[in-house]
């Protein structure tokens, strides 16, 4: 497989998305195995270490980046950008010890520069709308969408990083640089305000 191939992924998990009732109740924490010999794969350059980075994490990022930037152009091209730059600059992957920590805090970084360039870009009538407007098939994930906007930025990233992300609260600890105990009580914060929201 080329590298190249790493980047058509994204129009195969477009209608992927995570369930509501997955926010509102416990996310499991999980273990990721043979990390170190994937990252030594990584660093090498192997190409069959890059399709099983995407393989494991691609879906995830996608779905982090959708929650973080609420547009799937800006999310697909996040992701794109990301594994770009994760094959220019293998070499620096020796001293990683966190594959999933380290792609995530890569991705952020992605998504800012995005929100960034988006702020700056003029305002064209003629643009199409981020997200469908009008109410869907999923009542239930409508009523979340909306809800979801009520959170502060921190809380709506961790969420992203907690439910579409699936990681750990040490893993975003790492990506935000900040404690576990802080990374898990915002999202107990967050949860409790989606689901007073969700009452209303």
């Amino acid at each position: 497989m080329s590298r190249a191939g790493f980047f058509v992924g994204c129009g195969g998990i477009l209608d992927k998305s995570s369930p509501a009732a997955a926010l509102l109740g416990c996310v499991e924490e999980h273990a990721t195995p043979d990390d170190a010999r994937l990252l030594a794969g990584l660093a090498a350059g192997h190409e069959t270490a890059f399709s099983e980075v995407y393989g494991r994490f691609g879906v995830r990022l996608y779905r982090t980046a959708l929650g973080l930037l609420g547009r799937r152009e800006d999310a697909e091209d996040c992701v794109q950008e990301l594994f770009a730059a994760l094959v220019r600059s293998h070499q620096r992957l020796d001293g990683v010890r966190d594959i999933a920590a380290y792609l995530f805090a890569s991705l952020r970084r992605q998504a800012a520069r995005r929100m960034a360039r988006r702020a700056q870009e003029p305002m064209l009538l003629t643009s199409e709308p981020a997200e469908p407007a009008g109410p869907s098939d999923d009542p239930r994930g409508d009523a979340l969408r909306q809800a979801l906007r009520y959170l502060t930025a921190e809380q709506r990233e961790v969420i992203a990083l907690k439910v579409e992300g699936e990681l750990t609260f040490n893993e975003i600890a790492q990506v935000l640089n900040i404690s576990p105990n802080t990374a898990a009580s915002r999202y107990r914060y967050a949860l409790a305000r989606l689901r007073d929201r969700l009452r209303e």
